[in-house]
Parts: C-alpha cells; sequence; structure tokens
C-alpha cells in the first residue's frame, strides 16, 4: 500500500493532544475526498512503539516505515516543578530524540521534516509582541532551561542540515494548545485542561459547594490555540511552507484572552452555576506572553481560527464524554 502512494507521512508524538488532531483532521479530509490527502499513508506513532531516546531503535523504524515526510512533536514534557527539578534529564533526553529523528530523516532521504517547538523557548527578557527572530537572543527562562535549550537545539540541527547536506527541516512555534485527548491531570496540566477537570470534579462533588476557585487574579493574558486548528495549521505547514526559519503558529494578537475570561467560558459550557472566586494569594506568573502571528497571516491570510467559545464547548463535552479513558 505504502509504494503506491506519493507521500508516507510519519507524526512522531502521534498519541498526544496534537497528533490525535492531526489524525481528526485528516480523516476528516477523506471523508470530503480531498485530492492532497489521497495521495498520502499517514503513519502515527507514540511512545509505546519505539523510544526515540534510542538511535538504533529510531533508524530501525525509519527503515522499516520508509517515510517520505516527518511531522516531529515527540519530547519529553512535564510541569513546572517536574521541569524545575530535572533540567538535565530534559535536556539530555529531548537532545536525543531531536538528533535521533533528524539523523534518521536525513539518512533516509525524508524530503520534508516539520518539528514542533514552544513559545516557553524564547529569551525570557523580551519585547512584545514576540517574532521568530527572537529564538536565540537571550537565556530562556530558568525554570526549563533543560527542555528550552534542547528545543532550540532543533533551530540549529535545521540550519546545519540545510546548509550541510540541502535538507528541507524547519519547525513551527505554537502558542497555547487545548482540545480533546489533552492532559487533564491535576498535577502537571496546563491552565485550560487543569481548570475542566477542576471544574468537573467540583460539580461531581457531592457536598453542593457554590463556589469555584481560581489561582491568582485572573488578569493574565494568554494566547490559546484550539487543537483542531494548530493540526490543520501542520497539514498546510507540511505541504506548503517552503523555509527553514521558524513559523509561529498562534491565534491574532486581538485574540488574547484573560485567565478569568477562560474561566468563565468553562463555566457556561460546564453549566456550572456556582461562583468563581479568585485566589489572589497565589501568584499569576507572567501577565502576557503575546506572540505575533504576522509571518503567518502573510501566507495564509484566509484560515480562520475556531472561535475561543466554541473551541472551549467541544473541548468540555469531550472531556465529559470521556472521561474515563482521558489521562487524568
Amino acid at each position: 500500500m505504502g509504494s503506491r502512494k506519493e507521500k508516507i507521512i510519519l507524526v512522531t508524538g502521534g498519541t498526544g493532544l496534537v497528533g490525535q488532531a492531526i489524525k481528526t483532521i485528516v480523516e476528516e479530509e477523506r471523508k470530503l475526498g480531498s485530492q492532497e490527502v489521497q495521495n498520502e499513508t499517514w503513519i502515527f506513532c507514540g511512545s509505546s512503539n519505539i523510544d526515540l531516546r534510542k538511535k538504533d531503535e529510531t533508524d530501525a523504524f525509519f527503515e522499516k516505515e520508509k517515510p517520505t515526510h516527518v511531522i516531529h512533536l515527540a519530547a519529553m514534557v512535564g510541569g513546572l516543578f517536574h521541569n524545575m527539578a530535572h533540567n538535565l534529564d530534559f535536556f539530555r533526553d529531548n537532545m536525543s530524540i531531536n538528533d535521533n529523528v533528524l539523523h534518521a530523516s536525513f539518512k533516509y532521504k525524508v524530503k520534508k521534516v516539520v518539528s514542533c517547538l514552544s513559545t516557553c523557548i524564547f529569551p525570557d527578557k523580551i519585547t512584545y509582541p514576540i517574532d521568530e527572530t527572537m529564538v536565540h537572543n537571550g537565556p530562556p527562562h530558568t525554570s526549563n532551561y533543560g527542555y528550552s535549550y534542547a528545543k532550540r537545539m532543533i533551530d540549529v540541527l535545521n540550519r546545519g542540515y540545510h546548509d550541510q547536506h540541502g535538507c528541507m527541516f524547519t519547525s513551527v512555534i505554537p502558542c497555547n494548545i487545548f482540545g480533546p485527548n489533552d492532559n487533564f491531570s491535576l498535577t502537571s496540566s496546563h491552565v485550560i485542561p487543569a481548570l475542566i477537570r477542576r471544574m468537573d470534579d467540583a460539580m461531581t462533588n457531592v457536598s453542593g459547594d457554590k463556589t469555584f476557585s481560581v489561582w491568582g487574579s485572573g488578569a493574565p493574558l494568554r494566547q490559546f490555540i484550539y487543537s483542531l486548528d494548530i493540526a490543520k495549521l501542520f497539514v498546510w505547514t507540511l505541504r506548503h511552507y517552503q523555509s527553514i526559519e521558524p513559523l509561529i503558529l498562534s491565534v491574532d494578537e486581538e485574540d488574547e484572552v484573560s485567565i478569568s475570561k477562560a474561566a468563565e467560558a468553562i463555566k457556561k459550557a460546564h453549566g456550572f452555576t456556582g461562583e468563581i472566586i479568585y485566589d489572589t494569594s497565589k501568584a499569576d506568573g507572567q501577565f502576557k506572553k503575546t506572540a505575533s502571528n504576522r509571518k503567518l497571516r502573510s501566507l495564509y491570510q484566509e484560515f480562520s481560527f475556531t472561535p475561543f467559545e466554541q473551541a472551549i464547548q467541544e473541548t468540555v463535552t469531550w472531556f465529559k464524554n470521556n472521561r474515563e479513558t482521558a489521562r487524568l
């Protein structure tokens, strides 16, 4: 089957939030009879299929599957406190994963790789809005420097493979992603899945407490992107973006949302009738981390993002329907 298709696309980290969203988008395209997807075979692999920290295992997997294109999402990730305590592990494991995937892509003549970076890799001291030229302008935040520097090195590797071997290895930098198949753990999840999970817990709690506490003032602003939107943009990047320079994948600057607005949207989606209270004894973190999507807009201006409240509603509905199997 693989040999008849033009493209064999391998998605590393394919069982996670973004990988599963890409799978959903590709399946939707198939149902709609899209021409481009007819020529593509998609392979989604997770850590249960392969340990990308091991070079021999990575090479063997590439030799067997023979991908022509790669979307590289796999990474060792963790919550803030886990990161702070294990910066060396995060650096070494992610360096190994990225080096192995890109070298195997070179060795087995992959035509194009799109790797996933993160907005947390940008310098801690920075001017806003953030753009793609600022990645290496200063040290990242001290809390997760291991992960951040390893992610930055993808950009260095991409340039090296391009300069020495002419490879089209590139990267994208998404803002805060949320959606179905997210990590809803109370200890290591991000703000939206954590609020969705905690509010669900509060509503099923028999004590009938009518208040819901959010840490901090609720004032900080964030750019949140729905996983199905980021998935569409990953697929577009793979097919159409022809540069090794990183590309920020973010909602528009005016679509920044305060934590309190996010909490209210989650309350509405859950049908929670109680009151949200803000625990200002807890720290807020950075007030804003605005990223500019001007470059994306110049290349793909017609893209329309899912309205925030609709995306929250779909995510809450998914969580309620899949709570038994979700990552808790």
